[in-house]
């Protein structure tokens, strides 16, 4: 009887894994229009419906503009986090195809890893679009410093949505998982301030945003050029860092659970 262990993987044959897998999901994800259509076009919409128009806000050119072009990248940008893992996720769990992955040869990390790839590849394509919008049209000026530094603090950022998404994804049945996911992403993107200034509410909604990793994310693309209520930036990276870790451990919770039951 042959007792020998397969040879670990090396690391080029893990990179080929990953390479194959997030081809995989980008090809599956670009083939579905029901996702992709209102993933890149509902924020540029809002942005030019509203962001656009709140151009001339505190009597400056470009500050409303320039403000609700990180609020509406943030918006944006948690959308596919969500979405693709909460609700793709979701189907795969239902399939088996997630406890199937598991006992081949592929590392399950590549198949998440891949996942979280594609998350930030709409991501880029949604911010890169706001800001060719705001620059063009709403008079946004930034310096290179502060463009690049955005475009990588909202992409970044979408980690701990993929985390949230994920335990949403393990958490429901895929015909559940897009309601459970809009029940959350919609109000919580509200009342984190992304699609109105979080100054224009009451000073208790204000408060309560403070328990919404989109407010977080959204205060630390603000501070980039001055926009944010004030409070450390390191509270803001901390809170989001804790939503991250935090349900990333209910996810393998849950993700062992299946397994089991599997």
């Amino acid at each position: 009887m042959n007792t020998s262990q397969p040879s670990p993987l090396s690391l080029f044959q893990r990179w080929d894994i990953l390479r194959l897998e997030t081809q995989t999901e980008l090809t599956k994800t670009l083939r579905t229009p029901g996702f992709v259509i209102p993933s890149l076009a509902f924020p540029v919409m809002f942005y030019v419906f509203f962001g656009l128009l709140f151009n001339a806000m505190g009597g400056q050119p470009g500050h409303g503009a320039k403000y609700m072009m990180a609020t509406y990248a943030v918006f944006g940008a948690i959308g596919p986090a969500l979405f693709s893992f909460g609700a793709d996720v979701a189907t795969d769990k239902d399939k088996g195809i997630l406890s199937l992955k598991r006992v081949s040869p592929m590392p399950i990390s590549s198949y998440f890893a891949a996942r979280i790839i594609t998350a930030m590849l709409f991501a880029l394509v949604i911010i890169l679009s706001l800001f060719a919008l705001g620059a063009a049209f709403g008079s946004v000026a930034m310096t290179r410093g502060q463009w690049i530094a955005t475009l990588i603090i909202v992409l970044f950022g979408t980690l701990p949505f993929c985390a949230i998404g994920l335990f949403i994804g393990l958490s429901v049945s895929a015909k559940a998982a897009p309601a459970v996911v809009n029940l959350i992403y919609l109000p919580m993107a509200f009342l984190s301030g992304l699609w109105v200034p979080i100054q224009l509410f009451p000073s208790t909604l204000e408060l309560a945003a403070n328990i919404f990793p989109a407010y977080h994310l959204a205060q630390l693309a603000l501070a980039i050029q001055g926009n944010d209520l004030g409070a450390p930036w390191y509270l803001h990276a901390g809170a989001l860092a804790a939503f991250t870790v935090v349900f990333l451990g209910l996810s393998v919770k849950r993700f062992n659970a299946i397994d089991n039951r599997h």
